[in-house]
């Protein structure tokens, strides 16, 4: 090693030792964290969700395949010069084979990219998801659909994916058990610690399709894998000692729903009646719209109807042909009809100051992935139209603030950027 190599060293050791802290404390530089209780900032809220949208892990399908062998022009230029009569033949042989070589040759080297760039990918994603859980400690963690990378893949590449998904991703973490997430699930916030072990995985288009393509296959394979497509769970605050108690006590309701078949037409009507039978069975057992002493939070993909321009993706519906089902192949919002089945039946809001609670619905908040760009708005009805002809619009929270009280109908989505590279790792943080 030569002397003029020391000022460099000098530079890059302290520089290599600053930038391997920084990746591992990068939350806390950035100033990550989860807001406290107002009237006590020196406790942490008891419920800390950790939200991440849209790993989508792509696979051997987006690997360069060698059917034919890695260098299938070498074995050709073995075979032709075998069978070559003279010296110049060969010549010209191997001069002709040579554009053919560098091909194969460059094949190879971009398959071993790819797939150095999914092994990197897999651990890039969970460099943020371990990072994050470890600096902020949230209580749950929940993943807001397209964990995989398409829903045309076969069930061995959806094996090898969930995997990777498991054991690399978000190594360490546990699928909800079943039981967990069978009927009503009820128990108090806290009680439970292996919670901050599992994920929430909610269903994306790419993981089991939108409603043109999604079928019973595709339902038990991502089910086997990740958990239930439709379910939910309450908790209740640790202070309710007796049954009596807890039927009163404030309850933190979260829904997991698949919103990938509310809109029609569904390749399967069986499976859109049973997203709407969950959405009806949850709206049936709810708590009166006028209790305020609980909030519901709504986890799903597709993100509520606004229209052009609130967010980065404007509303936008394509369908299959008719010979292929006329279903829903691709969507960017919910319908407007379905956006207010969910806000007037699950959080039971209305434009009729007679309603119920007077039509201001339940307390809560929906959190949706989809748009990798992520977006934040209020939905709200505008008090300035007739009562008859008002209806839902949206705006950009920020913009919002003069509707966000409790005498205009209203509540908030968030849709999560994505945790992929491009999108800068982003995860979202939730507490109440």
């Amino acid at each position: 090693m030569t002397t003029s190599s020391y000022p460099l060293l000098l530079l890059l050791v302290p520089l290599s030792f600053v930038l391997t802290i920084y990746l591992y404390t990068y939350p806390i530089v950035q100033g990550c964290g989860f807001s406290r209780p107002p009237k006590s900032s020196n406790e942490a809220a008891p419920f800390r969700l950790l939200a991440l949208g849209d790993p989508q892990l792509e696979g051997d399908s987006s690997v360069l395949r060698f059917d034919n062998g890695y260098l299938p022009s070498f074995e050709e230029l073995q075979r032709n010069i075998s069978a070559a009569d003279s010296l110049w033949q060969r010549i010209s042989i191997t001069r002709h084979a040579t554009s053919k070589l560098t091909s194969d040759i460059s094949r190879i080297l971009a398959s071993c990219r790819k797939r150095l760039d999914l092994w990197g990918n897999d651990y890039y994603l969970g460099h943020i998801y371990r990072t994050i859980q470890w600096v902020t400690r949230p209580t749950h963690v929940a993943v807001l659909g397209d964990l995989l990378g398409s829903q045309w893949i076969s069930d061995e590449e959806f094996g090898n994916r969930g995997q990777r998904y498991w054991q690399r991703v978000f190594k360490g973490s546990q699928k909800i058990k079943g039981e967990e997430m069978e009927g009503i699930h009820v128990e108090t916030l806290s009680q439970d610690t292996s919670w901050e072990q599992k994920t929430i995985n909610v269903a994306g288009n790419h993981d089991i399709g939108y409603a043109g393509d999604m079928n019973q296959e595709r339902i038990r394979r991502f089910e086997e894998t990740f958990g239930k497509v439709n379910w939910e769970t309450r908790f209740t605050l640790p202070s309710s000692k007796t049954v009596e108690a807890r039927s009163s006590a404030p309850e933190l309701r979260l829904i997991i729903l698949n919103s990938l078949n509310l809109d029609t037409p569904a390749v399967d009507p069986d499976l859109q009646r049973e997203t709407y039978k969950f959405i009806n069975d949850a709206i049936m057992t709810s708590r009166p719209v006028e209790d305020r002493t609980t909030a519901t939070i709504l986890l799903t993909h597709l993100p509520l109807h606004k229209e052009a321009g609130i967010c980065v993706d404007a509303p936008f519906f394509d369908f299959y042909p008719d010979e292929e089902g006329s279903g829903v192949k691709e969507q960017n919002h919910l319908s407007y009809d379905a956006s207010k089945g969910i806000l007037e039946g699950i959080y039971g809001m209305s434009r009729h100051h007679d309603a119920p609670g007077g039509g201001l619905g339940r307390n809560g908040v929906i959190i949706t992935g989809h748009d990798h760009e992520g977006c934040d708005v209020y939905h709200h009805i505008p008090t300035a139209t007739a009562q008859e002809s008002r209806s839902w619009k949206a705006e950009r929270w920020d913009t919002a603030v003069r509707l966000q009280n409790r005498t205009v109908p209203g509540i908030r989505e968030i849709t999560v950027r994505s945790m992929m590279g491009s999108f800068g790792g982003n995860a979202g943080l939730l507490s109440a």
